[in-house]
């Protein structure tokens, strides 16, 4: 029997330069699933992902699902891609063990806490709202850190510096005073010694929720718990803004920031993982 990839609607091109398309997956003639194909927005047209691979229930089991996701990464070479990234939720056990057997290597995960009542944050740490003066700052300096953690995944530098001008533009395009968005330091002894961007994203399709952009603590000032305290923090405007749900991204290899997000309850909702075309 040959498993096939059959289009379901025409090739749709998007403004942003992507392109999408949906698929029936057949064997021989007959319909056992489907699957999404498209390119990245922020990454360029090099870059596809392959979402929502579906088999019927019937067909499970027999190799389907193997052979439609090589069929997808033929497709995504057709349109020239160099790079394919999954998202595999973290318990379809199936899926993440077949991802590791194509050579998907992962890349980052995306974790959710249901929140319970309003933490206290430790005694002798203030936590304020940033100035425009530190958000010049710190908008340079994150736009070097993103981009380096992405060229630390294997992201080529180009790809990896157009991501993170996507993402600014996307989630920070009026800078301090976009809507929806806060952006808190944290104050020991007259010094600054973290910061912490909060707002909101669509952490599922169709749910949105409080997600934490970014925490990041002062180099000389890490390993004294300022970490847990920007988290707790997070938490905190979360509940005051009236959600019980809250929402990051964090990259593997990341061992350290993990430890400290399951030690808080947060948990792994989907690895995002990653396979060069060749």
């Amino acid at each position: 029997m040959t498993t096939t990839l059959r289009p379901t609607a025409p090739l749709q091109h998007s403004a942003d330069g992507t392109r999408n398309r949906p698929y029936e997956v057949r064997v021989n003639s007959r319909p056992v699933g489907s699957v999404h194909l498209a390119t990245m927005p922020g990454f360029g047209p090099a870059v596809g992902t392959m979402e929502d691979l579906r088999i019927d229930e019937p067909d499970r089991r027999r190799g389907r699902g193997t052979v439609a996701a090589l069929a997808a990464e033929e497709v995504l070479r057709g349109w020239g891609c160099r790079q394919i990234l999954v998202s595999v939720p973290a318990d379809a056990h199936a899926a993440l063990r077949m991802a590791a057997a194509l050579g998907y290597t992962e890349r980052s995960r995306n974790m959710v806490k249901e929140l319970g009542p309003a933490p206290a944050l430790p005694a002798g740490v203030d936590v304020r709202p940033m100035t425009q003066g530190e958000y010049e700052v710190w908008e340079a300096a994150s736009r070097v850190g993103f981009a380096r953690s992405w060229i630390e995944q294997g992201v080529p530098e180009e790809q990896a510096r157009a991501k993170t001008e996507a993402s600014m533009r996307e989630n920070l395009p009026e800078g301090l005073a976009t809507p929806g968005v806060a952006l808190h330091v944290a104050v020991q002894d007259g010094e600054v010694v973290g910061t912490l961007w909060t707002g909101r994203r669509e952490i599922a399709p169709g749910v949105r929720a409080a997600f934490v952009y970014d925490v990041e603590v002062t180099e000389e000032r890490r390993g004294q718990g300022h970490g847990r305290t920007l988290m707790l923090l997070a938490e905190r405007l979360t509940l005051e803004a009236g959600e019980s749900r809250i929402g990051l991204h964090v990259f593997a290899g990341n061992t350290q920031a993990l430890r400290l997000y399951e030690s808080l309850g947060y948990r792994t909702t989907h690895l995002n993982s990653a396979k060069d075309l060749l």
